[in-house]
C-alpha cells in the first residue's frame, strides 16, 4: 500500500481536486458569457422588434418584446421608399465605399511594404517613418486641405471622392512590412535564381503567403469604411450619394416632426447585415491572421 500511496501523478495529469475547480470555473465562465451576450444582444432585439410593429405600438408603453406582423410592410417601405431616399440606394453607396476603401488600402499597403522591405533606394528608412508618422494625422485633422484637393479635382458627390482620400493606410503598411520581414531571405534568393522578376515574386509568393493577414485587414478596413460618417457628410450634398450611416442620422426629424420609428429601426437592422456577413464569412481567416504566429 505504501508503494501505491507514493505514486506521483504523471506530468499533465490533473492534481486531486482540480476537476471540480475546473468544472465550476467553466460553469461560471459560461454564465458570465451568457450575461454579456444578453446585454449586447438585447438592444439589437428591441430594434428588430420595433422594426416589425406599428408606430403606435412603439410610442405607446409598454413597448412589445415580441415581433409584430408588420415585418414585410416596414422593411419594404425602408428598402424602396425610406424617409428621405430608399435604403437600397444608401446600402449600395456604403457597400461601394467600404469595398473601395478596403481593397484600395490593402493594395497600396502591400505594394508600399513590399518596396520598403525588398528594394534598396536612398532614404528608404526615412520614407517608412514618414508613412508611420501619418498615424498621428487622422482624417479629422487633415479634413480641410483634403476637401480642398477633392473639390479642386471635381470629385464632390462621387464615389472617387468618397474612396480615394481614405485609401492610404500607415497601419496596414506597417503590419505588412513586419510580416514581410519574417519571410526567409532564401525564398527571394531562390526566386531571383529562377529568373523571377520582382513583381512575379510578389504575386506568386508574397501575396499568397499574406492571405490570412489580408483577410484580417480586409474585415477591419471594410468595417472602417462602412462606418464612415464625417467624410461622406462633408463631400456629398446630393441625397442619392448618402451612405447608410448618414441616412440613419438624417432620418431623425428636427423640430416637432414625428420620427417614423419602424422605418428607422428597419434601416438600422439592414445597416448591420453587410458587416455581419463579412465578419462571419471570414471569421476563420480573420482570427488566423490576428493570432497565428507560425508564418
Amino acid at each position: 500500500m505504501s508503494g501505491v500511496s507514493n505514486v506521483k501523478p504523471l506530468k499533465g495529469d490533473p492534481a486531486p481536486g482540480m476537476v471540480e475547480k475546473k468544472g465550476s470555473s467553466l460553469w461560471l465562465t459560461h454564465v458570465l458569457m451568457l450575461i454579456g451576450i444578453f446585454f449586447v444582444f438585447f438592444p439589437i432585439w428591441l430594434a428588430f422588434v420595433a422594426s416589425t410593429v406599428t408606430q403606435e405600438a412603439i410610442v405607446t408603453p409598454p413597448m412589445p418584446l415580441m415581433p409584430g406582423d408588420h415585418f414585410f410592410e416596414n422593411y419594404k417601405r425602408a428598402l424602396f421608399s425610406g424617409v428621405n431616399i430608399p435604403v437600397t440606394t444608401m446600402l449600395i453607396n456604403s457597400l461601394i465605399m467600404a469595398l473601395g476603401i478596403a481593397f484600395g488600402k490593402i493594395v497600396i499597403s502591400l505594394l508600399s511594404a513590399f518596396a520598403i522591405v525588398y528594394f534598396r533606394f536612398p532614404g528608404k528608412s526615412l520614407f517608412f517613418w514618414i508613412i508611420f508618422i501619418t498615424l498621428m494625422l487622422p482624417v479629422e485633422v487633415r479634413i480641410v486641405p483634403t476637401y480642398e484637393v477633392v473639390a479642386g479635382f471635381g470629385m464632390l458627390n462621387s464615389y472617387s471622392g468618397l474612396i480615394f482620400p481614405l485609401i492610404a493606410s500607415a497601419t496596414a503598411t506597417f503590419l505588412f512590412r513586419q510580416f514581410f520581414m519574417t519571410i526567409p531571405d532564401e525564398l527571394a534568393e531562390a526566386a531571383r535564381v529562377d529568373g523571377a522578376r520582382p513583381m512575379r515574386f510578389f504575386i506568386d509568393i508574397v501575396v499568397p503567403m499574406s492571405r490570412t493577414n489580408i483577410a484580417a485587414l480586409f474585415v477591419i478596413l471594410f468595417i472602417y469604411g462602412w462606418n464612415q460618417y464625417l467624410w461622406p457628410l462633408l463631400i456629398t450634398t446630393e441625397p442619392d450619394m448618402n451612405t447608410i450611416v448618414m441616412g440613419i442620422k438624417q432620418m431623425f426629424p428636427s423640430g416637432d416632426d414625428t420620427a417614423d420609428w419602424p422605418v428607422i429601426m428597419a434601416t438600422s437592422i439592414l445597416a448591420m447585415i453587410p458587416p455581419v456577413i463579412v465578419v462571419v464569412s471570414m471569421q476563420k481567416l480573420f482570427i488566423s491572421g490576428l493570432v497565428d504566429s507560425e508564418k
